[in-house]
């Protein structure tokens, strides 16, 4: 039984010796006194040298599940839709749909149990749209990397405003000082394509791999634009908003 409360699968036991990112990362080239400052992207990492010499070849991941929340109004209260789509390489297998609650604690769990829960035993990487679901609902990435036995990748547009999220989170939410401190272990985003991402359990060469084969349809991964295309629908009767 792992941390969330999750049974551990046989691959939470083969992926859980990586590390949070798979790799050492470099330390951020600034930060705010306010909040987090974005630094700049590293450069492409160095493949870890294997026994021998030879070095080691970045892993494909060729079956990924993609997550987004369904919209709400601004004065719901209670649980949000959270869809995942199910992706051989480009090709959408699949759906998956839980519920969070809005700006809740309950998402790394949520995700956990429904990745080692589904059908789909040959899931090798999680996207997150963000790192936070149903307003400041924040999934722990490492602990769910460490729940489902896969790497986690989220994924963001434009890179965050830290310092009004952890004023924000501060100032109104409940647990907001938890929450903050999540998102801040994580450090800075990193500059893949047109998006910003964080990870845990892969390297950066790994996930500037995955979002480049994925995003066919402009700077988003295909699961991630399927999720929130879905993920619309169930929350206003149609999908909306930027794809």
């Amino acid at each position: 039984m792992c941390c969330c409360g999750v049974r551990s699968s046989g691959r939470a036991r083969r992926r859980g010796e990586l590390g949070a990112h798979g790799e050492a990362r470099r330390p951020p080239e600034s930060r705010a006194t306010s909040g987090v400052e974005v630094g700049a992207a590293p450069a492409a990492s160095v493949p870890a040298a294997a026994a021998g010499g030879a070095a080691v070849r970045p892993r494909r991941f060729s079956h990924v599940v993609g997550f987004d929340d369904a919209p709400f109004t601004r004065d719901h209260r209670g649980n949000v839709a959270v869809v995942g789509t199910v992706f051989a390489g480009l090709r959408l297998e699949g759906v998956l749909v839980g519920r969070v609650r809005r700006d809740g604690a309950n998402a790394t769990e949520v995700l956990a149990r429904l990745v080692t829960g589904s059908k789909y035993r040959q899931l090798q990487l999680i996207l997150l749209q963000g790192i936070a679901l149903a307003g400041f609902n924040v999934v722990d990435i490492e602990r769910l990397h460490r729940c489902a036995g896969l790497p986690v990748l989220a994924v963001c547009r434009r890179a965050p405003r830290f310092a009004r999220i952890r004023a924000a989170l501060l100032a109104r939410v409940r647990g907001g000082a938890r929450k903050w401190a999540l998102i801040e272990k994580l450090g800075p985003m990193e500059r893949i394509g047109g998006v910003h991402v964080q990870r845990a359990g892969l390297s950066f060469a790994e996930a500037d791999a995955v979002v480049r084969r994925l995003a066919v349809n402009g700077s988003y991964p295909e699961p991630l634009r399927a999720a929130h295309l879905i993920a619309g629908a169930l929350g206003s009767g149609q999908s909306r908003g930027r794809v």
